[in-house]
């Protein structure tokens, strides 16, 4: 049971720490209201009697919420890290035989961990490309992850309460992949109208993500300690085959 803090904790760090950004930027007057969808957007030519499109990125380019920003992204991203090896050392455990696609999943939750590392470290205002290039890594991983992860949830029986968990994860993923594709097309738009679209969306990422995590107390409530052994040992049915082949 102990082990079902750690999605709860990677729920909340980023829930919490990115709505505290954005607070904290929005009262600072750094950024715009998500409410508000008449306000003129700051750009390249226009500094003055403007604000900053209410993104999850634009909210944590000045101080005092920047430092505050890269605290959440970095604290998630290690967090989703471990979740990913967890997740994989439960299925390594429990079903061998999906091994192959566990693998490829814990493959995109890395790299998904490492491009939200470089977002979160590279300024939007000053490392605009570098920071921009890991989130978009970052999403494209993400939904690869949830689409692996919810098939695993359809193969794979961890908890006994599949039936009622796939369906919900298959609603999540296909939101995921469809909110991913509509906040890339809103992005690259201009218009203020489509910029703060692009913002609404982008938090929707974030909260369908964060509650696509906190499902996953169900099967973290069955994990032990005793399954990271498989992320640092070979099994024993293996051996047999390595000292034949050797």
């Amino acid at each position: 049971m102990l082990w079902t803090i750690f999605p709860i904790a990677l729920s909340l760090v980023s829930f919490i720490g990115t709505w505290s950004v954005y607070g904290i930027a929005y009262s600072n007057g750094h950024v715009c209201s998500l409410s508000d969808w008449d306000r003129d957007y700051c750009r390249q030519n226009k500094s003055v009697n403007c604000c900053l499109v209410p993104t999850i990125s634009s909210s944590g380019i000045n101080a005092p919420e920047n430092s505050l920003f890269s605290a959440t992204v970095n604290a998630g991203a290690f967090l989703f890290l471990l979740f990913c090896m967890f997740h994989h050392a439960h299925i390594m455990e429990r079903h061998l035989c999906h091994s192959t696609l566990s693998r490829f999943a814990l493959v995109c939750g890395t790299v998904a961990a490492l491009g939200a590392f470089a977002a979160g470290n590279c300024n939007p205002g000053f490392l605009p490309f570098l920071h921009y290039l890991g989130a978009a890594i970052s999403f494209a991983c993400i939904c690869f992850y949830t689409v692996l992860l919810t098939s695993l949830t359809g193969k794979c029986a961890l908890t006994g309460y599949e039936k009622s968990l796939y369906p919900l994860r298959v609603a999540s993923t296909v939101l995921q992949a469809i909110v991913t594709l509509l906040y890339a097309v809103m992005f690259a738009q201009q218009e203020d109208y489509y910029a703060h679209l692009s913002a609404m969306f982008e938090w929707m990422l974030s909260i369908n993500l964060e509650l696509f995590e906190l499902s996953y107390l169900v099967e973290f409530y069955y994990f032990s300690s005793f399954m990271l052994s498989n992320l640092l040992s070979t099994r024993e049915e293996v051996k047999p085959l390595m000292l034949t082949m050797s």
